[in-house]
């Protein structure tokens, strides 16, 4: 089994970066998801009520900084705002899990609003801010602002069976779906079909994650990545009738990664696309939750 594939969202709900190798941190990918929008309450804005948000293109410089690309050409520079220079504290919320984010400046909130909504632009400036949900994680696990867990991984067997299921459904034609839809940070070659279900604890190069829950899916997966539309049922049909987990239409599994012995820090080492994947424990577990 290889590491195939390595996919990074500086924004939430907005387009990915595919790089060759990426650092990892306790609460995921290095520069993964660390900013999003956030409506007038403060509640995170996806493609789910919005999926304009994934045309949006997102550069990160290694300050954290951003460089937002619309679809029409517009481009706007966005320092990351710093709480110990003064940025402004909102009050956001991911799921019920309410934490504070820093905004970045008024300049972003208009660039925003004339392209996407009338939505603020927020930074996870601390990003211990935000715990992992306990019934699957240990105390001290913390997020960014992804919708659940540090890193969700896919297979592409399993993305081959999906489609075969499709096609099977739909006997008058149907598009393949790329992995893309899925939205994974971390893609493996080399299993059986929806092996991944089984994992409890894998090895990925030099790191070790906790397998710790299935990603149950929602419209986000029916839209187009690359022109925003949406485009009917599928996959969510399929896979409620084939693959539910958890009770939900599901496809691909949530990690947590573990320290390693020795390291101290905030960066617990590096995956490379081309990575070994090793199975170190497995078999199904969500049973123990009372949600199977």
């Amino acid at each position: 089994m290889q590491l195939s594939g390595l996919h990074v969202y500086p924004v939430k709900s907005m387009y990915r970066l595919s790089p060759a190798s990426a650092r990892v941190e306790p609460w995921g990918l290095a520069g993964d998801r660390r900013w999003m929008l956030a409506d007038a309450s403060g509640r995170f804005v996806s493609q789910r009520e919005n999926a304009a948000l994934g045309q949006i293109r997102a550069e990160l410089a290694t300050d954290g900084s951003l460089a937002l690309t619309a679809p029409d050409g517009s481009r706007i520079d966005v320092p990351a705002p710093a709480v110990t220079a003064g940025a402004p504290l909102a009050d956001v919320e991911v799921w019920g899990t309410r934490f504070r984010a820093a905004e970045a400046a008024e300049e972003a909130h208009r660039w925003i609003a004339e392209h996407l909504g009338d939505y603020r632009l927020v930074h996870l400036d601390d990003p211990r801010a935000r715990p992992v949900d306990p019934d699957f994680s240990e105390p001290g696990d913390t997020v960014s602002m992804a919708d659940g867990f540090p890193l969700l991984l896919a297979t592409t067997a399993s993305l081959d069976e999906l489609n075969a299921l499709i096609a099977a459904e739909h006997p008058e034609g149907h598009e393949t779906l790329p992995m893309e839809r899925f939205r994974p940070n971390a893609v493996v070659t080399g299993t059986k079909p929806w092996a991944e279900d089984g994992w409890r604890r894998i090895r990925i190069g030099e790191l070790t994650f906790k397998v710790v829950k299935p990603c149950g899916r929602c419209v986000v997966t029916t839209t187009d990545q690359e022109s925003g539309e949406r485009r009917g049922p599928e996959p969510l049909r399929t896979l409620a009738r084939h693959h539910k987990l958890l009770k939900k239409a599901a496809f691909g599994q949530n990690l947590i990664p573990e320290r390693p012995a020795g390291v101290e820090g905030d960066v617990f080492g590096t995956l490379r696309v081309g990575d070994e994947v090793e199975v170190l424990e497995d078999g199904a577990h969500w049973p123990e939750h009372g949600l199977l």
